[in-house]
């Protein structure tokens, strides 16, 4: 995993880039990223791997809002990134996990050559206020082995939180 220096050293190369960056929120070995003010809520009861699943979006508040438990918010970070030779990573802040907000369900795992922002998938144990651009996760980098490939998936170069898409694999078997 590389290291505050490491991480600079790595952005000097063109290896990672953030836009924007903040000096005051690179850590020893992470740089924490922002909440969007907008969240997309899915409005069916089910959700369908088959289909796309329609979205609502919500505006954050400068007051805040409230998530409620048991539902799923898309987000976004307001950073956008790009990271090549280097398998980046999100998690959750400690302080946003003992608030008991969960910023990802299992795609904490980005590729090598992503280009975007970070969708995150949050769910919270309880009523808990977020507000926009609060710190709520941190980027992390890992060294690879091997000849690079960079990542040219569906969710490259998204901008705003992304739904689903898993439907398109299924498109292209019919």
């Amino acid at each position: 995993m590389l290291t505050k220096s490491a991480i600079m050293e790595e952005m000097r190369k063109g290896n990672i880039i953030i836009q924007p960056f903040n000096q005051k929120q690179l850590n020893p070995n992470s740089y924490n990223v922002t909440l969007n003010e907008r969240l997309e809520r899915y409005t069916c009861d089910v959700l369908d791997a088959y289909k796309e699943n329609p979205t609502e979006e919500i505006i954050i508040p400068k007051e805040g809002y409230v998530l409620e438990p048991n539902v799923l918010y898309l987000a976004r970070t307001n950073e956008y990134t790009e990271t090549y030779n280097l398998v980046p990573g999100i998690d959750g802040r400690s302080s946003i996990g003992r608030l008991g907000i969960e910023i990802h369900r299992t795609a904490g795992f980005g590729d090598v050559g992503f280009r975007g922002t970070w969708t995150l998938e949050i769910t919270a144990v309880m009523k808990v206020r977020v507000y926009p651009n609060m710190q709520i996760g941190q980027l992390y980098y890992e060294e690879i082995t091997g000849e690079p490939t960079n990542y040219e998936g569906r969710y490259q170069d998204q901008i705003d939180a992304t739904p689903c898409r898993l439907y398109k694999d299924f498109e292209q078997e019919k």
